[in-house]
C-alpha cells in the first residue's frame, strides 16, 4: 500500500485493536510462562483453562444471575482449584521426567476438557453482554474506542505487573523460584515444596481464566475458544523466552500490535505473523527476546525407547503380519475402508516414530508434510491429469522438499524449543493452505481421480486398489525398517543416546539430524499421497495441527521406538473414532483420556509392552533351561 494512501484513523484504529487483543494475549502468555518457570511444564491444557473461565462467567450470568464483578471473583477460584486438582492428581507424576511428557499430558487434559464443554454446551457461540457500567464509547487520538476494551487494556496491565511483582519481589515468589532450583535445599528450610508447585500451576491456571473472562463479552463463548488461541500463546512465549515473565507480557503486546499492522497493510498475513515473528526471533535469539542463553543447553531429547525393538522382532515378520491381516481383513467381514485409513495413518505415525522414536527429535507439526504430500497428488491428479505413480512421486518430493526447509530452520534447536518452532513452521503452512488458490481453501479438494497406475492397474476397482495401498505401505514399511538398520541408523542411534560423543567420533550431529527429518517428511508426504488415492479427497484437516496431535497419540499408544507400534495405535485410533463417531464430542474425551494413561502409565505402548513381556518369559525360559542340575555326593 503506498504511503500516500494511508489512512490515520484506519490505522490507528488497528493499532488500538492490536493493543486489545495483545492485553489478552499477555494475560495468558504470563499464566503459561509461570507455570513452565516454575514447574518446567509446557501447559497445552491453558487453552482449555482459558476456555473455562469464559464459561464459568457465562454460567454465572446466564444460570445464577452473577454480574461480571462476581465473574472477575468466581472464575480465577474455580478453575484455579480445578489446576490444583490436576497438578497434585495428574502432573506430579511427571516431574523430573522429559518436558515433553508434561507437553503431552497437558494435550490430553485439554482434549477432554474440550470435548467436556462441546458435549454439554455445543460449538455454538454463547454471547456474554459487556457490563452497563464499562459500557458506552470515548474518543481517543480521533478513533472512538469502547470503554470495555480499555479497561481490558487497563487491567491486563494492572493484573501483569501485580503478578510479576509476587513472582519476582515477594518471599512467597523466591521460594517458588528456589524450589525449582534446588527442592531438596528448600524443603530442608521448612518448606513445604509440594504445596508450592500447586500454588504455582493453580496460580497459572486462575491467570488464563481471568484471560477468558476479559475475552468473553469481546468474543463469544464457545468450546473451541481456547484450540483456537492456544498456538499463538505457544508463540508468544517462545519469542518471550520460555520461563521469563517480563518476556511473555513483553512479547504478548508485541505479537497484538503486530498482527494490528498486519491486519492494516497485508491481512491475508495477519493469521501467519505471529509465527513468521516466531522464526525470525528464534534465528537471532535461540532462547526468544528474554529469554537465559543456557535454556536449551542442556535440553533433553524426546522420550523414546531405549533400544530399538528390533532385538526381539524383526521387521521382516512385522511386514508378514501387515500382509497378512489386510488379506484376512476382508475376509472377516471388516470394512475395506477402516482398513486403508488405519494403513495410511499407519504410515504416517511409522514416520513420526523414525523421527522421535529412532532419531530422538519430537516434531508437533509433522500434520505439514502429511498435508503437503496429500495436496500435491490430489492438485497433480485433478487439475493436471497425471498417472497415479507420477502424482504420489510428485506429493512425496513436495514433502521433502518442505521437510528439508523445516529442517534447516528447526535443527538447530532442541528439546522443547524443536517442538515449538516445528508447530510454528506447520501452522504457516496451513495458513498457506487456506489461503493459496489452488488448494480449495476451506472446500479442499474433492472427487480427485485415480487413474491407471503404471499404465495397467486401474485404481478405480476396489480390488486393485485395496491390493495397491497395501503393497505401498508394506514398502514404506520396509524402507524404514531399512534406514534404521543401515550404517546411517546405528550413526543415529549414536546421536540420540550421546551427542556430544558422536561428534567426538566424526560424525555430523546437525547433518544427521536433518537427513532423518527429511526422510520422515517423505515418508508422511507419501502417507498422505496414498490417503489422496484411497479416499479421494483433501481437506485443511489433513495439514491442521490437531492431526499432528492425533499422530503423536498413535505413535505413544502403539509403543514410542517400536517398528509395529504406530500402526497398532493407529488401528485403536481409527476405531475408536469410528466405534464412538455418533457420540460426537466423546471421541475427543476418549482420546484425551487414552493420551492421559500412556503418559502416566503405558509410555512403552501397547507393541513395547508385548515386546517386554515376550523378552521376559523368552529369558525366564533360557534361565530354567540352563540350569546346573544338582549332583547327589555318596559316602
Amino acid at each position: 500500500m503506498p504511503l500516500f494512501s494511508i489512512s490515520l484513523p484506519a490505522l490507528a484504529g488497528q493499532l488500538t485493536i492490536g493493543l486489545i487483543n495483545g492485553a489478552l494475549y499477555a494475560t495468558l502468555s504470563l499464566g503459561m510462562a509461570i507455570i513452565f518457570g516454575l514447574l518446567r511444564v509446557v501447559n497445552f491444557a491453558h487453552g482449555a483453562l482459558y476456555m473455562a473461565g469464559a464459561y464459568v462467567a457465562w454460567i454465572a450470568l446466564d444460570s445464577l444471575g452473577l454480574g461480571y464483578g462476581w465473574a472477575l471473583l468466581l472464575a480465577p477460584l474455580l478453575v484455579g482449584a480445578a489446576g490444583a486438582l490436576i497438578e497434585r492428581t495428574l502432573l506430579r507424576r511427571v516431574y523430573g521426567l522429559d518436558p515433553l511428557y508434561g507437553l503431552l499430558l497437558t494435550f490430553g487434559i485439554a482434549l477432554v476438557l474440550e470435548g467436556g464443554f462441546r458435549q454439554a454446551y455445543g460449538t455454538s457461540g454463547q454471547p456474554y453482554a459487556v457490563p452497563a457500567f464499562l459500557g458506552g464509547r470515548t474518543l481517543l487520538a480521533g478513533v472512538a474506542l469502547p470503554n470495555y476494551r480499555l479497561w481490558v487494556v487497563g487491567f491486563s496491565l494492572a493484573l501483569c505487573g501485580a503478578a510479576w511483582l509476587l513472582v519476582e519481589r515477594t518471599r512467597l515468589g523466591a521460594y517458588l523460584r528456589a524450589a525449582t532450583e534446588d527442592a531438596a535445599l528448600v524443603r530442608a528450610f521448612g518448606v513445604r515444596v509440594p504445596r508450592l508447585l500447586t500454588f504455582a500451576y493453580a496460580f497459572g491456571a486462575a491467570l488464563a481464566a481471568l484471560g477468558g473472562v476479559l475475552a468473553a463479552p469481546i468474543y463469544q463463548v464457545n468450546a473451541l475458544m481456547g484450540s483456537q488461541v492456544i498456538v499463538v500463546v505457544f508463540a508468544i512465549v517462545v519469542i518471550g523466552g520460555l520461563g521469563s515473565l517480563g518476556g511473555a507480557i513483553a512479547a504478548g503486546f508485541l505479537v497484538g500490535v503486530v498482527e494490528g499492522l498486519a491486519k492494516y497493510f497485508y491481512p491475508e498475513a495477519s493469521g501467519t505473523v505471529v509465527f513468521l515473528l516466531m522464526v525470525a526471533v528464534l534465528a537471532v535469539r535461540p532462547a526468544g527476546l528474554f529469554g537465559r542463553d543456557g535454556s536449551t543447553a542442556h535440553a533433553p531429547q524426546a522420550p523414546g525407547a531405549r533400544r530399538p525393538a528390533f532385538t526381539t522382532l524383526r521387521p521382516r515378520w512385522v511386514l508378514l503380519g501387515i500382509a497378512a491381516g489386510a488379506a484376512l481383513a476382508p475376509m472377516a467381514g471388516v470394512y475395506e475402508g477402516f482398513v486403508l485409513k488405519a494403513l495410511c495413518l499407519g504410515l504416517f505415525a511409522a514416520s513420526f516414530n523414525l523421527l522421535v522414536g529412532f532419531g530422538g527429535l519430537m516434531s508437533f507439526g509433522h500434520a505439514a508434510f502429511f498435508g503437503a504430500g496429500a495436496y500435491a497428488t490430489g492438485h497433480a491428479l485433478r487439475n493436471w491429469g497425471w498417472t497415479p505413480e507420477c502424482a504420489i512421486g510428485f506429493g512425496v518430493a513436495a514433502g521433502a522438499a518442505l521437510g528439508g526447509a523445516f529442517g534447516w530452520l528447526a535443527i538447530r534447536r532442541q528439546g522443547i524449543y524443536f517442538a515449538m518452532v516445528t508447530l510454528a513452521l506447520a501452522q504457516m503452512f496451513y495458513f498457506f493452505c487456506l489461503r493459496a488458490p489452488f488448494t480449495g481453501g476451506e472446500d479442499g479438494l474433492r472427487d480427485i481421480p485415480r487413474g491407471m497406475a503404471f499404465g495397467l492397474l486401474d485404481l478405480d476397482r476396489p480390488g486393485v486398489l485395496y491390493a495397491f495401498v497395501v503393497a505401498a505401505v508394506l514398502l514404506g514399511f520396509a524402507l524404514i525398517g531399512r534406514i534404521v538398520r543401515s550404517p546411517f541408523g546405528h550413526v543415529l542411534a549414536a546421536v540420540k543416546q550421546n551427542e556430544a560423543r558422536a561428534i567426538s567420533l566424526g560424525y555430523s550431529a546437525a547433518r544427521c539430524k536433518w537427513a532423518v527429518f527429511v526422510l520422515s517428511a517423505a515418508l508422511a508426504a507419501f502417507a498422505g499421497a496414498l490417503k489422496v488415492l484411497a479416499f479421494q479427497i483433501v481437506t485443511l484437516t489433513d495439514a491442521h495441527w490437531a492431526t499432528s496431535g492425533e499422530v503423536v497419540l498413535m505413535t505413544l499408544l502403539g509403543g514410542l521406538g517400536t517398528f509395529a507400534g504406530p500402526l497398532v495405535g493407529a488401528v485403536v485410533l481409527v476405531a475408536i473414532g469410528g466405534y464412538l463417531a455418533s457420540l460426537g464430542s466423546w471421541v475427543a474425551i476418549v482420546q484425551g483420556l487414552v493420551f492421559i494413561v500412556c503418559v502416566l502409565g503405558f509410555r512403552s505402548g501397547i507393541a513395547g509392552f508385548a515386546l517386554q513381556a515376550f523378552h521376559s518369559i523368552r529369558t525366564r525360559r533360557q534361565a530354567h533351561a540352563v540350569q546346573p542340575v544338582s549332583r547327589t555326593h555318596t559316602t
